[in-house]
């Protein structure tokens, strides 16, 4: 499992025209799957994004989590963070998992994070073409895979 999570002022996503997911303060996360991802990496991941300090405390230092700062978290999924480039010019993606392997973990993965946060999170649309808008804050972009913690 991977993710892209950006510390934002605000944050929305719209497809059709529509808005389906908006927040204020805190976290979008870009969320991608491949087939050997399981409720272990779902638990992780979740737990890593609501505990991570990076929000500014009183004295500016990145030292506060969402959880700390109470913000708000938007998930989107983008099975395209499996992309792979080495070879050619044009990506592939072999190693993201299928939708119907993948949707599931995304709705799994939306639901962890709202028990874990204790409240709603919004979110994209699975499969949908979305166009994601943000004011990134800082700007702090961090990329995080739960098979490779380090």
């Amino acid at each position: 499992m991977r993710a892209v999570l950006q510390r934002v002022s605000s944050a929305h996503v719209e497809t059709g025209g529509r808005i389906v997911g908006r927040i204020g303060n805190g976290l979008l996360v870009l969320v991608g799957f491949e087939d050997l991802d399981s409720e272990g990496d779902l638990s992780w991941m979740s737990s890593k994004l609501l505990r991570l300090r990076i929000f500014p405390d009183a004295s500016g230092v990145m030292n506060r989590s969402v959880l700390d700062v109470r913000g708000e978290i938007l998930l989107v999924s983008q099975f395209t963070l499996f992309a792979s480039v080495k070879k050619g010019n044009r990506p592939s993606w072999n190693r993201a998992s299928t939708p119907d392997v993948s949707r599931p973990l995304f709705e799994s993965f939306v639901r962890r994070v709202e028990s874990d946060f204790g409240a709603p999170v919004p979110s994209g649309i699975f499969g949908a073409d979305m166009r994601v808008h943000l004011i990134n804050d800082g700007p702090v972009t961090l990329c995080v895979d739960s098979k490779k913690p380090g």
